[in-house]
């Protein structure tokens, strides 16, 4: 029977939250959490030997001896295949199951597999040397995620013939191969424009990247009498985050008054963002949201005045469509508010 080595972060490898996130590298021996799904899909196939759990903050903090350790480990059981996750759409445990994975295939030279959705960081960057099986948002598509991963891993085991990328279901991966079909090309490109001319469903052969064209405001003609607003995609909110905003995957933002304030304290304000160390925005929340430096300059008349409120989110691992929501709202509010121009900051 084939050998499985499985890669958990702390919470999916039942260890805890947010509060364990430091925890380094251990192994278990055999099946923890999702690996009991995904064993009972590859049946007697392959065994699960032993599963190893990492806490997301020690990998992203110590990435160069959690791999060692990883691939120390995985090393010593003679694995005939590596799988993490499903990472879904969790940026730091995303980005270790990527970077795991695309290590254990080069140093180990066995086939390796995660599933991330899509937007994930982790899936952005090493799609096209691993395997990726795409998969919803979050946890709520397990279920669907598993089998998928399961089918797959037996092909890559048994040194089958991948298929495309929608018949195995994993993220494409950018190559493209040459196949024999019975029609030529201009004959299937005539094909299409049929369907499209028809308004019947058709896929085109040479899918091409979308991007958002926004036409770039015009210039603030007169900085020193317009009014502008702070906005950050860094989570620093009031102490105690009174409106919940999650540490990742955010589905809303908060707006927050800062109209008697001329600085962020720590006495007063915090990040929830989950994506970077916390502990300088904590000491100095002005460092990620400058409102110390937006009132040296609105004393001095560089600008006319700064909006009273400032708006926050989370942009770890957000959505496109959640952060275009944010943008188009806040726009909006901006616009009722007679504010000119903003000041965008990140982490």
């Amino acid at each position: 029977m084939k050998r499985i080595v499985h890669y958990l972060n702390q919470f999916y490898g039942q260890i805890g939250g947010e509060e364990f996130a430091d925890q380094e590298p251990i192994l278990r021996e055999g099946i923890v959490g999702p690996g009991t799904g995904l064993q009972a899909v590859l049946g007697e196939k392959a065994e699960i030997v032993a599963t190893i759990i990492c806490g997301d903050n020690y990998f992203a903090d110590h990435q160069e001896d959690a791999l060692e350790t990883i691939l120390t480990m995985t090393e010593g059981l003679e694995p005939d295949m590596f799988i993490a996750g499903p990472g879904f759409n969790a940026g730091r445990y995303g980005l270790a199951c990527a970077t795991i994975c695309a290590e254990v295939k080069k140093r180990l030279s066995i086939p390796v597999l995660t599933a991330l959705y899509p937007e994930n960081p982790g899936a952005e960057m090493f799609r096209s040397k691993i395997y990726i099986v795409e998969t919803s948002i979050s946890a709520a598509g397990m279920r669907q995620a598993l089998p998928v991963m399961g089918t797959l891993a037996e092909k890559l085991l048994e040194g089958g013939e991948i298929g495309f990328p929608e018949e195995e279901g994993y993220i494409a991966q950018g190559f493209r191969v040459n196949v024999h079909t019975k029609k030529n090309g201009a004959e299937r490109a005539v094909d299409m424009m049929i369907k499209k001319l028809r308004g019947e469903p058709y896929v085109t052969e040479l899918p091409m990247p979308v991007f958002d064209r926004v036409k770039p405001a015009p210039a603030v003609k007169d900085m020193a009498h317009a009014r502008i607003a702070l906005i950050t995609s860094g989570g620093i909110v009031p102490q105690g985050n009174p409106d919940h905003i999650p540490s990742a995957n955010a589905g809303i933002y908060g707006i927050y008054d800062i109209e008697n304030l001329d600085r962020l304290t720590s006495e007063g304000f915090m990040t929830v963002h989950g994506g970077y160390d916390p502990v300088y925005a904590t000491e100095d929340p002005n460092r990620v949201l400058p409102l110390d430096v937006c009132r040296e300059i609105e004393r001095d008349g560089e600008i006319g005045e700064l909006y009273g409120r400032y708006y926050s989110t989370v942009g770890n691992t957000t959505a496109v469509s959640s952060a275009k929501r944010f943008a188009e709202e806040i726009a909006q509010d901006m616009i009722r508010n007679e504010v000119q121009a903003a000041i965008l900051t990140s982490n």
